[in-house]
């Protein structure tokens, strides 16, 4: 075997593994995602039903709009996105940034929740409540990775 043969397998094997990796990683993001999609449906249910009373004590006083059309125009926003996030694969990427848009509009009835002291979803005390508010950014980078959203960032640096 040719030195010249060696390197062209050694870039081969590297070409494999760095294939392998992005493959496996693609993989993750999808299972993220479609987990997302899941989980926001599943919420959007819950506006509609089993969690309605929880969701509209997170409605924040101030907003203009009866709590009960916030809880139930949420929870049908919520659906549509959990599905778009399942089924509309083309458009991942839109899909995310507008779930993670969504994620930051709904994060002041999460900092109502916190500085009225309303109790809902077993969050009854000042640190369960703040330390809900710590998760909302997590969702957002949840929803921008696992659709490759961040690619807008990206793309508008260069």
């Amino acid at each position: 075997m040719g030195r010249h043969q060696f390197s062209l397998r050694i870039e081969d094997n590297l070409a494999v593994l760095l294939a392998t990796r992005l493959n496996a990683m693609n993989s993750i993001k999808n299972v993220a995602r479609l987990g997302l999609g899941l989980a926001l449906i599943y919420a959007g249910i819950g506006h509609f039903t089993f969690s309605r009373v929880e969701f509209r004590a997170q409605v924040p006083t101030w907003l203009p709009l009866d709590a009960d059309f916030v809880v139930l125009a949420s929870g049908l926003v919520e659906i549509v996105l959990g599905v778009s996030l399942i089924v509309l694969y083309r458009y991942k990427k839109l899909v995310g940034l507008a779930t993670a848009l969504f994620f930051v509009a709904i994060f002041p009835g999460n900092i109502s929740q916190y500085v009225n002291g309303v109790d809902a979803f077993g969050l009854n005390t000042d640190s369960a409540r703040f330390i809900r508010l710590l998760f909302q950014p997590l969702l957002v980078i949840w929803a921008l990775w696992s659709t490759n959203a961040f690619d807008y960032f990206r793309a508008k640096k260069r």
